[in-house]
């Protein structure tokens, strides 16, 4: 037998040689991956975190601003965000091109609809990027900032239309302000800004926007989650969710109403006189609540436009009040024993050393008493009773009225003005409005004391502030910030007041309302001239501030208005008192029948008192009401009473509707010249999905008065506006030409 002999392959003992070494090396790394968990000085961990986790942002919305019912002011509302896509590879089938690819017909057209250049938008389209290894490369897609977000839909649907290959939109907020110019320069604006981060937030740039902006703004959450490498969320993975956190509401003592009536008598006289400027406060002197605040000229919030000023004049600027300023020299004598009104005085002028002052007709109405002066607007009376009452005494009651320093309404960059007491001369013209400096609101805030018998109410904007899980994390309540005169003295003032508007001397004649009787004083200021000369502007009727603060009713007034009016183009015989007028009579008469307001006594109003009647039989308890003189209101089928508005143990006047919830199907009453605060109020009970159209008073309702509704019948309620409901149309007739100015 042949022995075979051995021979040695050397292909393959390479071949194990190479396959055994990389087998070995493969070992040794895997081992020192498990060991260490790293590759390449990164942990595996955090490489595939990166890999398949992904996390969502969860946008926070910006709080809502509302009025005192509720209506909105400003919020937060869909808006869209312009995308380019200008990556070839987005495109798959040519036919269909998926990006950009005429980059200047594309900016052409996009600026016809966003507000940036063509050429910037050329830029931004065609510019590259660095990628990881410092090349420069085209983006995927690009924005536009500001320009390119809070696109509105019209927009985005115009752009669309153009067929721009690569633009697309995404969802996204902005802050709307569906009123126009309402309160511009109270509520001010909020504008989104791109953030370090490149994030995009909504900040307030200006009033209450600004003011309350950390309230406002809310907190963004996160949505965490595994998802493959395309974006799927994978199975079985949990997501973890940090839900966003709204901003906080902030509810006004702003009566959208009120704020309406004052907003177009403003433009319409704004329109006809074009003055400098216009500035005007309604308030409620029982708690200092404002209910409407408005200048011009003003802005709409939604796009800027006629923005030009950007302080709210009624607290941030000063002036010189004119005859205004007469009402608290006038208490202040009154308070300090040295009112004479039968008293009679040389009127005409008045010397103190060697400076003279006169009356606006320079010659005066000869002797008469200080009732007539006062009625007249007579500067010399002012100065007779400032020479028996005294410097120190006069202006030490100027400051119990709050003069010379801020009111502290909750609003930013309060100013205080100044009492100018540097020579004797001074105290003769503060008491009749020149030389010292006010604002506006401390006006309304004075006045407060002269309406409120004496007890003056610090004025405040901010009704509460509401969180997102709908606490009440501020609470504003009525601030008694003094009582410079007693109530006999406040009744008294008031008295005198309201015959500046029904005496045959009066200034004020022109401010008279129908059905009300108004108190209040006219005032004519000197303005200063802006060349730092210290004279004032003189030689034309033009160059004067003309202004009224004034309150209604007299007896018992429920609002006090200030309106000033600088600089009006007249003509002819008019006086600088019309323009003024026809803003307060206008927004009083109406704003005073809106609210219920008696224009008899209403100090005398008969009050009936109600409980809580939560577990009481309904039907006992409507007739209970309806024999007091109330009116019974049922939202539902009967039994026991679940729910009442108003809650128990107040008074009510007699009318006064009082709903009673109940459990069961609902009937709809006739909701005929219902007010919206009673249909809102109605709505929040039942449940029902009630639309409401218009404002003021009950016109027509869609569902008929004793039908019996589930919550998913649509209702719909349309409303008057107070000047349909309560003033007739116009008649021509001859209006009486006042030669007086005061």
């Amino acid at each position: 037998m042949k022995k075979k002999k051995f021979r040695f392959q050397w292909g393959a003992f390479l071949m194990l040689f190479i396959y055994g070494g990389l087998f070995f090396a493969l070992f040794i790394r895997i081992f020192s991956i498990q060991a260490t968990g790293e590759v390449n000085g990164q942990q595996l961990e955090a490489r595939a975190a990166a890999l398949y986790e992904r996390e969502a942002v969860l946008t926070a919305e910006r709080g809502k601003i509302l009025d005192r019912n509720g209506n909105i002011i400003a919020e937060d509302t869909l808006s869209y965000r312009l995308i380019a896509v200008v990556n070839p590879k987005a495109t798959e089938n040519p036919e269909d091109p998926r990006h950009v690819e005429d980059p200047q017909k594309t900016a052409e057209v996009l600026a016809k609809y966003i507000q940036m250049d063509e050429a910037d938008i050329y830029k931004q389209l065609t510019k590259k990027i660095q990628g990881e290894n410092g090349e420069l490369k085209q983006p995927y897609q690009v924005e536009f900032g500001t320009a390119g977000r809070s696109i509105s839909h019209e927009i985005k649907t115009a752009i669309e239309k153009e067929k721009l290959p690569g633009i697309v939109f995404t969802s996204d907020t902005k802050r709307y302000y569906p009123n126009g110019p309402f309160a511009s320069h109270l509520i001010g604006f909020a504008l989104k800004e791109q953030q370090e981060d490149n994030t995009f937030q909504t900040i307030g740039k200006m009033g209450l926007e600004l003011f309350y902006n950390d309230e406002l703004t809310g907190k963004n959450g996160s949505m965490q989650y595994k998802s493959d490498v395309f974006g799927y969320l994978l199975p079985n993975s949990e997501k973890m969710v940090q839900p966003a956190q709204n901003g906080s509401d902030i509810q006004l003592t702003v009566d959208k109403t009120v704020q309406n009536f004052l907003e177009e008598s403003m433009t319409e006289v704004y329109d006809e006189y074009n003055p400098e400027s216009m500035v005007a406060i309604v308030a409620n002197p029982k708690t200092g609540e404002i209910l409407a605040m408005t200048q011009r000229p003003t802005f709409d919030p939604e796009n800027r436009i006629g923005l030009e000023d950007w302080m709210n004049a009624a607290t941030q600027k000063i002036m010189e009040p004119g005859s205004t300023m007469k009402t608290f020299t006038l208490a202040a004598a009154i308070e300090t024993g040295h009112w004479h009104p039968n008293v009679k005085y040389p009127s005409g002028s008045y010397t103190l050393l060697d400076r003279t002052i006169r009356d606006h007709n320079y010659v005066g109405w000869g002797k008469i008493t200080y009732l007539e002066g006062f009625q007249r607007s007579s500067n010399t009376a002012m100065a007779n009773i400032l020479e028996e009452m005294g410097n120190d005494t006069f202006i030490d009651y100027l400051k119990k009225f709050g003069f010379g320093e801020v009111t502290g309404i909750d609003l930013p960059g309060e100013v205080t003005g100044k009492l100018k007491t540097d020579w004797p001369i001074d105290y003769v013209t503060t008491t009749y409005g020149q030389g010292s400096t006010v604002t506006p609101i401390q006006l309304i805030q004075a006045m407060t004391a002269i309406a409120n018998d004496g007890q003056m109410m610090q004025p405040y904007v901010i009704d509460k502030i509401i969180d997102s899980e709908g606490n009440i994390v501020k609470e504003s309540k009525p601030v008694v910030k003094g009582n410079p005169v007693t109530k006999e003295t406040a009744q008294q003032v008031r008295d005198v007041l309201a015959s500046t508007v029904t005496s045959e001397a009066g200034t004020a004649k022109r401010f008279a309302i129908e059905g009300y009787e108004v108190a209040g004083k006219t005032g004519t200021a000197y303005i200063a001239n802006s060349d730092g000369s210290g004279q004032y502007l003189t030689g034309h009727q033009n160059d004067y501030l003309y202004s009224f603060l004034g309150m209604a009713p007299a007896n018992d007034p429920q609002l006090i208005m200030y309106v000033s009016v600088k600089q009006p183009k007249l003509e002819g015989l008019e006086t600088g008192s019309e323009p003024v007028s026809k803003v307060f009579t206008s927004v009083m008469e109406n704003s005073l029948k809106y609210l219920n307001i008696d224009p008899t006594d209403v100090a005398d109003v008969e009050l009936k008192p109600i409980e809580n009647y939560v577990g009481q039989d309904v039907t006992k308890v409507a007739n209970n009401l309806t024999n007091a003189g109330l009116k019974p209101i049922l939202v539902g089928e009967g039994g026991k009473i679940v729910d009442q508005y108003p809650k128990g143990n107040m008074q009510l006047t007699i009318g006064s509707h009082v709903f009673l919830k109940t459990e069961g199907k609902i009937t709809i009453p006739d909701f005929n010249n219902w007010s919206l605060r009673n249909l809102l109020v109605y709505k929040t009970l039942s449940g029902l999905e009630i639309e409401i159209v218009g404002e003021g008073y009950v016109e027509s309702q869609s569902v008929s008065a004793n039908t019996v509704v589930n919550n998913s019948s649509p209702i719909v309620v349309k409303l008057k506006t107070p000047e349909e409901t309560f003033i007739p149309p116009k008649e021509t007739e001859t209006e009486e030409t006042v030669f007086v100015q005061d």
